[in-house]
């Protein structure tokens, strides 16, 4: 059992975010600690090799992070997941796996039982060394989460705003009939969001296409429609290029690809592309939503849930333009509000809900009723 505490020198009195680093590899723990350490941004207050030792040191490090790794010995990652969020039930914990299709199932299952992202990492421990692209997006998502636990636990209460929000446009007011097709964004803390939405629209599901866009990875994002096929009953699936739009069923975009729309005889059909990554991201919610409003005019609901970025901003400005209506996500209850924060700053959404309110509020839209 290898247990380690590397916390920083500068840890005690820090407003640093405290991580522990749980991997079964000592070369992942050492670069991860030395990435962490040296952005400045964190603590690495703890590292294990197992999740055993995660557990019986988390006390004593006291984290507001975990990066845990699914696949270790003694107790592999989902084994230890409930222990440590039991321990302490409002840490953070990010799941990290090897893309593959046992680990992605497994991935999702850690995101239903609490775990708020996970990060897919090189295969090899060299890759792990050479690896840009999974320093960056680690680093980028610990600061995310980083930023939001710390507005979250100083920021006051706001003072009541004049009734006049600054605005870059006027909101046109949104359509009154009963919207088409339901646009679903999300990204950190996204599955576990959307999933709570999807699965509380009961007969509202039955009356018009969703479409998804989930920032994950491939083979991920099956994984997940096969989730959300599960939860809801609905026909949940990656689309092909040139489908056609039907009610009732849930079209999530295929990790690696964007998805958007386009025209087939007159008909809305789903226009799948390996163009460069927008706002950093493959697929990426503005694709979809500027489809949507070249294409869809006023009969789209657009909701944009948790996520760290401003994904879906560009898109949501020209869904308004077009007629469309726009919600986004609390703040209170958002794993990271960047991407529903972003529209709302904007002035781009008619509702800023929470998440429990969002499915109802979605089958009222569409039924007139809340059935």
């Amino acid at each position: 059992m290898s247990v380690a505490a590397v916390s920083s020198p500068s840890s005690a009195g820090s407003s640093r975010a405290r991580v522990m680093v749980v991997d079964d590899s000592a070369v992942v723990r050492g670069l991860v600690s030395r990435w962490l350490n040296e952005s400045g941004h964190f603590d690495v207050v703890g590292t294990a090799s197992n999740g055993r030792a995660a557990i019986a040191m988390l006390d004593r490090a006291a984290p507001d992070i975990v990066l845990l790794d699914l696949d270790m010995p003694e107790l592999d990652g989902i084994g230890t997941l409930p222990h440590l969020l039991e321990k302490r039930p409002h840490m953070s914990v990010i799941v990290v796996s090897t893309l593959t299709q046992r680990n992605a199932d497994i991935s999702l299952k850690c995101l239903s039982l609490g775990a708020v992202d996970c990060l897919p990492k090189p295969e090899s421990h060299r890759e792990v060394t050479t690896s840009t692209g999974f320093r960056g997006e680690l680093i980028a998502k610990l600061q995310a989460l980083a930023g939001s636990r710390h507005r979250k636990q100083v920021a006051p209460t706001p003072a009541p705003r004049p009734a006049s929000p600054a605005r870059r446009t006027p909101l046109p007011r949104p359509q009154t009939a009963a919207p088409r097709y339901l646009l679903i964004g999300a990204s950190t803390g996204g599955p576990r969001a959307v999933t709570q939405v999807i699965s509380n629209l009961g007969l509202a599901l039955q009356r018009v296409p969703v479409l998804i866009v989930q920032h994950m990875p491939p083979i991920f994002t099956s994984v997940f429609a096969d989730q959300l096929r599960a939860q809801s009953g609905a026909m949940a699936r990656e689309p092909e290029h040139g489908e056609k739009l039907l009610p009732g069923h849930i079209y999530v975009a295929p990790g690696g690809r964007h998805m958007g729309l386009g025209r087939d005889n007159g008909q809305v059909v789903i226009r799948l592309d390996d163009g460069p990554p927008v706002n950093f991201c493959r697929p990426a919610v503005d694709v979809l939503f500027r489809d949507a409003a070249a294409l869809l005019g006023n009969s789209a609901l657009a909701v944009v849930l948790t996520g760290m970025g401003s994904d879906g901003t560009h898109g949501a400005q020209a869904l308004v333009e077009a007629g469309s209506t726009v919600w986004a996500q609390d703040e209170a209850t958002s794993t990271v509000w960047g991407m529903p924060g972003s529209i709302a700053k904007a002035g781009l959404a008619h509702e800023v809900l929470p998440l429990a309110a969002i499915a109802p509020a979605i089958k009222t839209a569409i039924t007139g009723s809340g059935a």
